[in-house]
């Protein structure tokens, strides 16, 4: 297998002296991911120095180091690591003569990310690469270029933000052949002034377009001609998406698919295509109309992307299912939307939850959304609504501010509706495992949603193991 990186091409990457002649395969910054072969960027942070773990990462297999300070085994002396990890990122897009995606959007980046890579790594082969995990920041977004394969076909990389500026930074590294913008919504808007100050900020992933790039964006967004205009600025080549008419890439029909997901038939300019998706909601349409035109933009194979987007599970806290055993016996649903939640996304995922059959209850563990500033009494008080429609019959509240939700449901109840849930709220996560465990009986369906600061995900990690 051909290296990922040896010592002197990394040596001159991030110019420093490097201690002696290795080879490595990975990188990280974490010596906790560290493995055989393994190059680790010792980092400095408020919290903590990589240099305390050098012993660690050499007895776990680290094949060398880039430190800023002299240690024993095999390493690359610079003067700041961080700037180098940049500086290797900056190396490993110039040598690239593959085909790069950039993806942002408040909302639907990380799976949008990852439909993307299954389908160019289906028709390349395995020749494509991706940002892991939501590695999407100042460090993240280095890190996944420096662990780019010189000779792969495809790089799909996600890119976040979540105050002006960042994205600037972030794009100038990945310089995309494609930016895709999925949406737009009043994500972190407790660090901008409005919806149109994040859309601009998104817009500056069209900085970094190469020559003759695409701009991808969703003509459905009221911020669709903002985008647009910030785009032309970058590039002839903008394509939309969506269910408008008008759209580039655009659905013509879409139904329910048997056993769960939709079935779609999409026009792509001269061409259409009939594909199923396996991820349920109207949100995952949209997701996948943009990853079509990704994948036509940079030539790729649209039966595969199709094939992909069939066989797309749900990821880890942003909608996997999971059957779960209940201890009293029988099964019941849970998904599992733990990850991080604003306004968009829990107006998406409460309607596709209307939207499912159960012949037991349909329960909701919500969590507070956070990063919302002064909005954030006007956006869960409206979050109650959206509570009432998907037919949840058990709704579990936790965390500070949702208490804005929990006085508008108790309003909206005093109103006699024709449909009253059970609601309470919880302070923290434990709290809100002992009550869906009271709660739940065979044949539900559950979904947990919040910001991931609540800790969400370990309610999940408990009921899916058993262990609560």
């Amino acid at each position: 297998m051909t290296a990922l990186w040896t010592s002197p091409a990394i040596a001159q990457a991030v110019q420093g002296k490097a201690s002696a002649e290795f080879e490595v395969n990975g990188v990280a910054f974490d010596s906790r991911e560290i493995g055989p072969g393994d190059l680790f960027f010792a980092m400095k942070g408020e919290q903590s120095d990589g240099h305390l773990y050098v012993d660690t990462i050499y007895a776990a297999g680290a094949a060398g180091a880039i430190v800023s300070q002299p240690v024993d085994g095999p390493h690359i002396l610079v003067s700041d690591t961080t700037k180098a990890l940049n500086q290797l990122a900056i190396a490993s897009r110039a040598r690239s003569s593959a085909k790069i995606i950039g993806v942002t959007g408040s909302v639907g980046k990380t799976g949008t990310k990852e439909a993307l890579f299954a389908a160019l790594n289906r028709s390349s082969m395995g020749k494509a690469h991706r940002s892991v995990k939501s590695y999407n920041n100042h460090v993240g977004v280095p890190l996944s270029l420096s662990r780019m394969p010189a000779d792969c076909q495809y790089g799909i990389f996600e890119m976040g933000m979540n105050h002006p500026g960042e994205l600037a930074q972030l794009t100038h590294l990945v310089r995309p052949d494609v930016a895709i913008v999925t949406a737009i919504a009043p994500a972190h808007v407790g660090h901008f002034s409005g919806e149109e100050e994040i859309a601009d900020a998104k817009a500056e992933i069209f900085r970094g377009l190469t020559k003759d790039g695409t701009a991808i964006i969703p003509i459905d967004s009221p911020h669709y001609d903002r985008l647009r205009k910030a785009a032309s600025r970058y590039t002839k080549n903008i394509i939309s998406f969506g269910f408008n008419e008008a759209a580039d890439v655009r659905t013509m029909d879409v139904v329910p698919a048997q056993g769960g997901g939709s079935l779609v038939t999409a026009k792509l300019g001269d061409r259409s295509l009939c594909f199923t998706i396996s991820t349920p909601g109207q949100h995952w349409v949209s997701n996948a109309l943009a990853i079509l035109a990704a994948v036509r933009a940079v030539d790729g194979d649209l039966a595969s992307a199709g094939l992909a987007l069939a066989e797309l599970e749900g990821l880890d806290g942003r909608g996997k299912r999971h059957q779960i055993g209940l201890k009293q016996g029988g099964q019941a649903l849970l998904i599992d939307e733990s990850y991080n939640a604003n306004p968009v996304s829990m107006k998406a995922t409460l309607s596709q939850l209307a939207s499912e059959n159960t012949s037991g209850k349909k329960m909701l563990l919500l969590g507070a959304m956070g990063e919302l500033g002064d909005k954030a009494q006007y956006y869960h008080e409206a979050l109650a609504a959206d509570i009432i429609a998907s037919g949840a019959q058990i709704v579990i509240l936790i965390g500070g501010e949702i208490a804005y939700t929990s006085a508008q449901l108790a309003k909206m109840l005093s109103e006699k509706l024709e449909h009253t849930p059970e609601i309470s709220h919880v302070a923290g996560s434990l709290e809100a495992l002992a009550e869906v465990a009271r709660k739940i009986s065979n044949e539900d369906i559950l979904l947990i949603k919040g910001s991931n600061y609540l800790g969400l995900a370990k309610v999940v990690s408990a009921l899916v193991s058993g262990e609560y």
